[in-house]
């Protein structure tokens, strides 16, 4: 493990690592100095992405290199114009366009050789915690890789735990809120009982992970690869159930899978690919319609050549990639958006699952961060708002027509937005800004408009929100090394308390999540 004073430790989720020395050093020594400790020694990744030609298709060489020169925006991915020549920057970005050979293989064979049970007898079916186990927070702290559990009605933490290393994409939770699952970036996925406080099993699913998803029926477990190109299904137990390999219809062109999330009215899974202009649906109704997958006579009386329905993709092409996406409140519909050129003014897309196209383009300027929308009733209209990564800037669609209402101008580039049905505020900060990472902005619903700024410490990132179940505190996130959950009154945004926390980088409410509040991200 590399150790570095926090005066040069930089972050990043291209190049992450950086240290002052003077000295030129030759490629593997750069790489192990400025990348590793984000990227991994062997490139496989970490807190970082996996430095492989596999997951660079979609960026040039010098792309790579202007990436690593002058950072990449909307990441915390610094520039290290300053430290690096041209010529070292270019010697890294060919080494981390070289293959690794061989490439670690990480199938069946391997998923199920990793899977770890700690609990081998049933576990008691009421909570050891007198808290409503409907309002508890589930806190990721990554300063120290660690979970707590809050009460949220006592605003109290009532259990902490050591998690596995960079946990990425948020906890899902099974539908009675008793079981939550984490993804490692390392591919590790975690099932842990909410109501025993204990983990109860764990299993590695990829080598460099997305994200997870649990379905509907809280019988299966998606998982979102990176490395290698694939979609795992795993049972609620975390055994192995199937592996879809991710490329093209033609099988030429594999992918990452930049997401999956559950579509729990649809019984299916539904996941953006990274390289592949698809966008999958993968059923997990044992009676889904079989799926034609090739020369079809007649489908009536299914002449021709079919594949069963469940747990296989029902493709859906695309006229562009789609990187990010929000669930219309039926599921029948996406909002997506490429992250490939951040300059466009129309960049997103309204894709139907059922007629499997493009129905809309979407206006959004810069970076939109569709997978942190939240959407509210607006005149007897649903509208849906949406951050965005690159620009102080929130979107407000109108949900029928796919236009946009308004443009809300922020103090800069934001991550998250949430609200609660019960109030009449939306929150969103400004993470991704040098100068006002500090600051929180509430916006009031009917209006509209921004209608007040917390800076409860000046300099330091303030960032993520969560309501308690009933609406009335907000839990936002003091995101540093000595930081805090700062709860407020949602009503009067006056601070109520904070709770110490070592970078507190997500909470999320059960409540919230199982009942799918419009007012956070699902």
């Amino acid at each position: 493990m590399i150790r570095l004073s926090a005066r040069n430790f930089v972050f990043g989720l291209f190049f992450g690592v950086t240290v002052a020395f003077g000295a030129k050093a030759d490629v593997s020594d750069n790489f192990k100095y400025h990348c590793a400790a984000c990227h991994g020694a062997d490139r496989l990744g970490g807190l970082g992405p996996a430095l492989v030609p596999e997951n660079l298709a979609r960026l040039r060489k010098t792309e790579a290199e202007q990436v690593i020169r002058d950072g990449r925006p909307a990441t915390q991915m610094a520039g290290f114009g300053d430290k690096l020549s041209a010529a070292e920057i270019k010697a890294l970005v060919d080494y981390a366009y070289t293959p690794i050979k061989p490439m670690p293989a990480w199938g069946e064979k391997e998923i199920t050789a990793s899977r770890i049970v700690y609990e081998k007898q049933p576990l008691p079916d009421t909570p050891v915690f007198k808290a409503d186990p409907l309002n508890l927070f589930v806190v990721v702290e990554s300063g120290d890789h660690h979970v707590s559990i809050l009460d949220g009605d006592k605003l109290e933490p009532i259990h902490r735990f050591q998690s596995r290393f960079a946990l990425h994409g948020g906890p899902k939770f099974t539908p009675d809120g008793r079981y939550v699952f984490f993804a490692s970036r390392d591919g590790w996925i975690t099932k842990y009982d909410l109501w025993n406080l204990k983990v109860v099993a764990e299993v590695r699913a990829g080598i460099n992970t997305r994200n997870a998803a649990v379905s509907g029926d809280g019988k299966w477990v998606a998982v979102a690869n990176y490395l290698p190109h694939s979609l795992v299904i795993l049972d609620a137990d975390l055994n192995f159930k199937k592996l879809l390999p991710v490329t093209d219809k033609d099988g030429k062109v594999s992918s990452r899978v930049s997401a999956v999330y559950d579509a729990s009215p649809r019984q299916s899974f539904v996941a953006a690919l990274k390289d592949v202009k698809e966008i999958w649906e993968v059923s997990y109704n044992p009676k889904a319609d079989d799926i034609p997958a090739g020369m079809i006579h007649d489908f009536k009386y299914k002449e021709g050549s079919f594949v069963p329905g469940f747990l296989n993709p029902q493709r859906t092409s695309l006229e562009d990639y789609l990187d990010d996406f929000y669930f219309t409140q039926g599921y029948d519909e996406v909002m997506g958006a490429s992250r490939n050129d951040a300059k466009s003014a129309v960049s997103g897309q309204v894709v139907n699952l059922d007629a499997r196209k493009k129905i809309a383009d979407l206006e959004l300027p810069g970076m939109p961060h569709l997978g942190s929308g939240i959407s509210w009733q607006w005149q007897g209209r649903t509208v849906m708002a949406t951050p965005n990564l690159n620009e102080g800037l929130i979107s407000i669609i109108d949900m029928k027509t796919w236009q946009t209402v308004k443009q809300i101008r922020t103090r800069g580039p934001g991550f998250f937005m949430r609200s609660h049905e019960n109030s009449r505020y939306a929150w969103t900060d400004s993470m991704m800004s040098k100068e006002f990472k500090d600051t929180m902005q509430i916006i009031d619903k009917d209006k509209l408009e921004i209608v007040a700024e917390l800076k409860p410490a000046p300099g330091k990132t303030f960032a993520h929100v969560e309501f308690t179940k009933d609406g009335k505190y907000v839990l936002a996130s003091l995101w540093e090394m000595d930081g805090a959950i700062i709860v407020y009154d949602a009503v009067t945004l006056k601070e109520v308390k904070r709770l110490p926390m070592k970078k507190p980088v997500g909470k999320y409410n059960v409540w919230n999540k199982i009942t799918k509040s419009e007012g956070t991200s699902h």
